[in-house]
């Protein structure tokens, strides 16, 4: 299995309030977190950056195994997390209102469990068919599901930011999770928004589909992308590639 990640600044902003990382339990098992941080000035950044580094580091102590202990460690690792984010904003006047997205994969030997909160993405993309996997949790996927905007309408609503889950902000947390198989060749994509909204899922697929581009040049090809088209915001990228047998590199 490989993995690569990077994150961008990008055009537009001064900091960068992405944080990514992936982490290795004792079992040998990976997982891979990308957070996108929201309130702002200092606190977005604080905010993702706990919960990469919080949650990467109590993964690492775990000898979780099996989909099925690792949704329950993760639906309460969040909660403690959302509660800890909570917490700092209170102590500190200039990180009030401080939040993060937060995507992340679980891989075990054949199976993965992929898990969201707020708009950060993950993608599948395998056989040449690529697919988002998880749900956004925003206003305007809300419409989406309703029926009220289309999917092209939505990508360009005045609405388009307002986050509806978050970790932080409010002190309910609810990660969405769901368990996926690992196939040979399958290429996993955790992103922030600041690439699914500069690029759109078909250049992104064609991307990912060169055979004759190595993971790392995939990865920034992305990110170069996103500028390309303004790069309004972080640009963050987390490529996993399943190769049979063998651990991450």
């Amino acid at each position: 299995m490989q993995i690569v990640y990077t994150s961008d600044v990008g055009k537009v902003r001064k900091v960068n309030e992405d944080r990514v990382g992936a982490f290795e339990n004792k079992r040998g098992h990976i997982l891979a977190l990308v957070a996108d941080g929201l309130g702002g000035h200092l606190g977005g950044e604080v905010a993702s950056d706990m919960a990469v580094s919080h949650l990467g580091y109590l993964f690492e102590e775990t000898s979780l195994d099996n989909v099925t202990d690792a949704s329950e460690w993760l639906k309460g690792q969040v909660v403690v997390e959302n509660d800890s984010i909570l917490q700092r904003a209170d102590q500190y006047q200039d990180l009030a209102g401080m939040g993060t997205t937060l995507v992340c994969a679980l891989l075990f030997t054949d199976k993965a469990m992929i898990s969201n909160i707020g708009d950060s993405r993950a993608y599948r993309l395998r056989d040449g068919n690529f697919e988002q996997i998880t749900e956004d949790h925003s206003y305007v996927n809300e419409l989406v599901k309703r029926g009220e905007i289309s999917k092209e309408e939505a990508k360009h609503h005045p609405h388009k930011n307002i986050i509806t889950r978050t970790l932080g902000i409010s002190k309910q947390a609810k990660v969405d999770s769901q368990v996926v198989s690992l196939q040979q060749g399958d290429i996993f994509l955790l992103c922030s928004d600041g690439l699914t909204n500069m690029v759109d899922d078909l250049k992104i697929q064609t991307i990912l589909v060169d055979e004759t581009t190595s993971l790392e040049n995939k990865c920034s090809e992305l990110v170069d992308q996103a500028n390309l088209a303004g790069g309004s915001d972080n640009i963050t990228v987390l490529l996993i590639k399943v190769d049979q047998g063998g651990k991450p590199k």
